[in-house]
């Protein structure tokens, strides 16, 4: 028994760092922003139940969370497809003012980055791997929580679902790929909903997923991310190399 234990602690040890080496050669990581760089998950669902109920449209919080990812306008398009376009664009606009003025309320948790995760981009910075967010929000919401949290210097470029198309769409990834002169095989990507991974895969790159966001462990798994983690502590030991 004891032989038989000590094979398969051996070949988890050899596995986790195949895993490790795996990733240890990606020198572009690029990131997912809400749910999993910022904590901003509840802010997005409180924001859209009340953007929904002024225009006289409901919904739940688990429908919310499907679309989190998408562009804006896609995802109200899905959440309320009983709704005319003037109504998906007076939601998104309903949506939009609440957000922002609770994003930059002071010292809110959504306002926040998930903890550990700025001296991860820190150390990941200090190791030369080159940072880069592509997400589904548009370019002006993602500069005001770039300023807000006062990131941007982390990041080397970032695309936005104004600028490259909704996820799961792989432009967003091949512009960054382009700009930063780098092959899908030297690149990561990670993200917590399925379309981050529906995503990467189009491509075959590497990804993980973090299901300390918008969807759950069974959900992500489902989509066989290359990697998988349930904390950004777990995130955090993965990309970190010594």
């Amino acid at each position: 028994m004891s032989h038989l234990m000590s094979s398969a602690a051996v070949n988890s040890k050899a596995q986790n760092s195949t895993m490790m080496s795996d990733l240890r050669d990606k020198s572009l990581i690029i990131f997912d922003w809400d749910g999993t760089l910022m904590d901003s998950i509840s802010l997005i669902v409180k924001s859209m139940h009340i953007a929904g109920e002024a225009n006289g449209f409901y919904t739940t919080d688990e429908a919310v969370k499907s679309i989190i990812g998408l562009s804006l306008i896609r995802g109200i398009q899905i959440l309320y497809p009983q709704a005319t376009p003037e109504q998906h664009l007076a939601i998104q606009q309903s949506y939009a003012d609440y957000y922002v003025q609770a994003s930059i309320a002071p010292n809110q948790p959504h306002s926040q980055f998930f903890e550990g995760i700025e001296g991860m981009l820190q150390q990941l910075k200090r190791q030369h791997k080159q940072l880069a967010v592509a997400t589904g929000k548009k370019r002006a919401g993602l500069d005001r929580v770039m300023d807000y949290s006062q990131s941007r210097h982390y990041f080397v470029t970032s695309r936005c679902a104004d600028e490259s198309g909704s996820k799961p769409d792989p432009q967003m990834l091949i512009d960054i790929l382009q700009e930063t002169n780098h092959k899908v095989s030297e690149a990561v990507f990670i993200g917590d909903s399925i379309h981050d991974i529906q995503m990467a895969k189009q491509l075959d790159m590497t990804s993980i997923a973090v299901s300390y966001g918008a969807m759950s462990r069974e959900v992500l798994a489902a989509q066989n991310p290359t990697y998988h983690v349930d904390t950004p502590a777990q995130l955090i030991e993965l990309l970190i190399t010594d």
